[in-house]
Parts: structure tokens; sequence; C-alpha cells
């Protein structure tokens, strides 16, 4: 693409953003933008390929006493999964004052706990980066708000005041907090558009200034050694009275802008939607497969893997993945079991059923779990996320009764993620084979709090290798990651087959076309031995044995067969 294509297509996507409001200043004001980016070098990065494995992390997820733990966390990588890991996803690294990172007081700063950007460069060096844009909304307590409450002329219009003569009942929300709150002002009591918190205020996009703002943030990010930006809460960044305000076409707008943008200064920087809706409207930010997200998050996944694994039955998650494909050669699925939030329920929307939803959310707090709920237009509640540790929520109580099933049955999960078009990210305390956090829910009150406890580096080394689970657990990852790394038929761009291999057994057939390759996965979903009738003949990749016609598999075991 060059300069003057780029101008080209971000005057087409500032008309259609603004409409009617457009003028020829935006235009204007991007040129300049990009002719002073056009100065600046950035480093190049290469495409994503079955090598690519992100890590989900906090940037203090692993601390020592006294020192940055962007550094605690580099000596850890750097000591135990450096072979396996090839990019590291930070959540919010960012001052904030609420909802562990995700109330951003300054984008352009790194939080002096985890360390400084020289701390970030220096990750760099040894991994590809993820940086989280928290694009929606900021706290209450940054520059910016401030400057709205305090009179300052720059800021007044970047935030969205309670206005009555909009008509938000259809607004959807995913949570049950006031839509606006008001604030202490300098000369008056303030109100401001509140999705997710009181201390969290959403940005107003349609303020033109703010727009430009964000683009300059999000090409700093990729100057400072971002390889994928994850945009976060992306669908809820545009309002329009009368409209559910969100995924409207100007949110969507603003991404294929973003994309335009960062494909032309860093070719192959991934720009990732999270989207925890259901599983049409997240793929909507695919665009045309080339034009928007490289990735979205799959969020469908981790509700449904676990489903699997708790009825034995892989009937819903097999008819689901028939629906999923190869999207194009530059956008794919970011695949995940766990994260830092809970396991997302509105996915399973057109899925599962109610009943079904509900055996899950008794399971959850049968196993120590917890639930969190939405807001609905009609003033009901419904079920948003269940937040529970991933390798808790998997056991079936008086079924899963061994160390070695529960270690099995977390490797089952994560050979569906690791098996699945996509590129696969697995969350820190997954890989490490993590409990619940209950002492973490119970002295803040907040549910996502269980599975989001921070680890002292010399103790989780130790539990690495005194510990038989976590050892286990994450031993047994590091093998699956290894192995998967090699094979070209699990290129985050190579096809995938949903195979029917009976109700207790799920299974995929990966190729890719450019070089011939091709593996079939079988997983058994139960905690009995199950018969399998292979589709082909050829070697398991995980054991070396050779493979053909109807196998025995063990309670959890999958096979890659090639």
């Amino acid at each position: 693409m060059t300069k003057n294509e780029l101008l080209t297509n971000i005057e087409t996507r500032l008309k259609t953003i603004y409409g009617d409001e457009y003028k020829e200043e935006y235009l204007s004001s991007f040129t300049e933008l990009v002719e002073n980016w056009s100065s600046q070098s950035f480093e190049k990065t290469a495409p994503v390929s079955e090598e690519n494995v992100y890590l989900i992390t906090y940037g203090d997820s692993i601390y020592e006493e006294g020192k940055p733990t962007l550094e605690s966390l580099r000596s850890f990588l750097n000591e135990k999964v450096k072979d396996t890991v090839t990019d590291v996803h930070l959540l919010p690294m960012f001052p904030y004052t609420s909802d562990d990172g995700f109330s951003v007081v300054d984008y352009r700063q790194v939080d002096q706990k985890l360390g400084d950007w020289e701390n970030i460069e220096e990750l760099s060096k040894d991994y590809r980066l993820m940086f989280d844009f928290v694009a929606n909304h900021i706290s209450k307590s940054s520059e910016w708000f401030q400057g709205y409450l305090n009179g300052d002329e720059k800021y007044q219009h970047y935030f969205i005041p309670k206005d009555e003569t909009f008509d938000a009942s259809e607004v959807v929300r995913p949570r049950t907090s006031p839509l606006h709150h008001e604030y202490e002002g300098k000369d008056s009591v303030k109100t401001a558009w509140t999705t997710f918190s009181e201390d969290q205020v959403d940005v107003n996009f349609r303020h033109f200034p703010v727009l430009v703002e964000m683009t300059e943030i999000l090409l700093e990010y990729a100057s400072k050694g971002g390889t994928s930006i994850r945009l976060d809460a992306i669908g809820f960044i545009w309002k329009e009275s009368g409209t559910t305000s969100i995924h409207l076409p100007q949110a969507h707008e603003i991404i294929k802008l973003w994309r335009d943008v960062v494909d032309f200064f860093k070719p192959n920087t991934q720009i990732i939607t999270e989207t925890n809706v259901p599983h049409k409207e997240n793929i909507s930010y695919f665009g045309d497969g080339t034009d928007e997200a490289h990735m979205v998050y799959q969020f469908s996944l981790p509700p449904l893997v676990l489903y699997s694994l708790t009825t034995h039955d892989g009937e819903k998650l097999r008819e689901w993945a028939k629906t999923i494909d190869t999207v194009s050669d530059t956008a794919t699925y970011f695949n995940f079991l766990a994260s830092h939030d809970g396991i997302g329920m509105r996915p399973t929307e057109g899925i599962l059923t109610e009943d079904e939803k509900q055996m899950l959310v008794e399971k959850v707090k049968e196993n120590g779990g917890r639930v969190s709920y939405k807001a609905n237009s009609d003033g009901s509640q419904s079920v948003y996320e269940l937040n529970i540790n991933y390798s808790e929520a998997l056991v079936n109580k008086g079924e899963d009764v061994t160390e070695e099933m529960e270690v099995a049955k977390m490797l089952a999960a994560h050979s569906i993620l690791l098996s699945f078009v996509g590129v696969p990210a697995i969350y820190y305390h997954s890989l490490l084979g993590s409990k619940n956090y209950e002492a973490g829910v119970e002295e803040s009150g907040i549910n996502r709090r269980i599975n989001r406890e921070k680890l002292e580096l010399d103790s989780v080394l130790g539990e690495l290798e005194a510990d038989s689970r976590r050892k286990g657990i994450f031993e047994g990852l590091q093998n699956m990651i290894s192995i998967r790394q090699k094979e070209s038929a699990f290129s985050p761009y190579a096809g995938q087959e949903v195979l029917e291999l009976g109700e207790n057994l799920f299974g995929l057939k990966r190729k890719n076309a450019d070089t011939g390759e091709e593996i079939t996965f079988v997983v058994n979903l139960d905690s009995r031995n199950v018969e399998a009738a292979l589709p082909g003949t050829g070697t398991d990749l995980v054991t070396g044995k050779e493979m053909s016609g109807t196998v025995e598999l063990e309670p959890y075991q999958f096979v890659w067969i090639k």
C-alpha cells in the first residue's frame, strides 16, 4: 500500500464514521499524522505461523520483592518457557485505579511497580509482545477526565454526558451498574457514560480529536515493541440513540482504519478484537476477512470445551466447529480456554439451552467458583460469565477422582485448543497448573480474582518441581506445544475438517494446502476407555506408536496422527 492509497482509505473511513459531520480538516489531521510517523522506524515482524503460541499474563503475575516485576517475569519466562512460548500478552501494564488494570490512568506510561519502557524493550528482545489497548474507557482519575471535570477546554468533549433526549432503552451492557454516573466538577456536577463501572468512563469517539489521539497511541504501541494489539471491549466504542450501542458500523470502521494504518507502518502486526458476545456478532469483526481484525477472540471455545468434557458428549462442540474454518491468508482465530476474565457464557447463546447453561453454573458453584451476571434491557439478569480456574472447572466431582485424571483432563482440553484452526493462547494459571484463588475473592469481593493470583518467583519455580499436579500440567503442555510447533498442518491458516467419530469423541483433520501435510486429531472426552475408529493410518506424534483401524483411547487421551 502506498502512502496515497493509505490516505485514500483513511478518507473513505472517516466519511463513513462521521457521515454528515465529516469535515475536510479531518483528513488534513490524519495526513499530518501519517507524515509525522513516516519518519519513524518500526521493527519488522514476521507473520504468525504454527510456531506462535501466546502466553496471557499480567506484567506482575510473577514477582520478587524489591524488583520491577517485568524483570521477574522475564527471568521466569527465560528459565522455563523460552523454547515454547513465542508471544507474551501483557494485560494492561499502565497505571490504573481499579479492575486489575482495566481502568487506565495514563495510556502512555508503564506502571512503576512493573518497571518502565526499558523493561518492555528488554522483554521484546526475547518475545513478541501483545499490548492491551483499553480504548473504550479510561479511569476517572486520568488527566483526561479530571480535565473534563475541571473545565479544561481540550477535554470538554472527550466524554459523553447524560442526554435526556438519548434513547438508551436498547443499550447492551455486560454489567448491572448504572449506565451513567455523576461526578463533582469544578463548577458543577457532571455526568458521564460508564459501560463498565463508575471508575471506568467511556471515551467519546464521536469527538474527532479523540480518534486522532487514540490512533497516535496505537502507533506508539507498535513502535515500542507491540507486535499484537488487543482492542479491549472494542464493540462499545460508538453510541447511537435508539440502538444497542454495540457493534455499530462506526466501531467496525474505526477498527478498519486502524488496520490500514498498522498494515502500512508495521506489516504483520496483529490487530486482535475482544468482544465477549454471541459467536455471529464476534466474527463480524473479521470484516471481509482482509480489512478488519487480523484475529478475533474465539469466545465460544472455552464454554463448549468445558461442556463437552463435563458431559462426555462432543455433539455441541462438533456442530459449532463445523461453522469454523479458515478466514483468509491474513486473518484467523485467537483461541483460548482461560483468561484473566471468567468463562463467558454469552457466546453460548443459540448453542447451549438454558438448562445446559444452568448445569455448568451449578457445577462451577460446586467446584468453588463464582457466577457473574449482566443486566438485560427488560430489567432482568442473566449469566454473563463463570469465574473459576479452568482446571478446577473441568473436574467432575465423584468421577475425576485422582490427580492423574485431573491432569489428563486439563491436557485433553488443551489438545482441542492446540488442534483448532487459529493461534493458541494459554493463560499463565493454566500453564502453571494453578487452582482457585479463594483468598483473592474473599479479600476483594471481586469474583474474577479467583483466577488472578500473583506468584512469587522462587516459590513457583519450586512448586513446578515439587507439586506433582503443577508439574504434570506444565510439562504436559510444554511437550504438546513442542510437538505442535513443528507441524505445518497446524498453521493458523491451514484448513480444518470436523470428523464424525461418535458421541464421546471429538476429532479434526487439519491440512495445509501449501505443504500437503495433514494431521488427524482425536480426543477421548470420556473418563473411561473408548474405542475410536480412525479415518486413516499413521504415527501418533504424542506416543510415537503406529495407529490404524480401531484403537482404544484411555480416559481423556488424545492422538495427533500423521
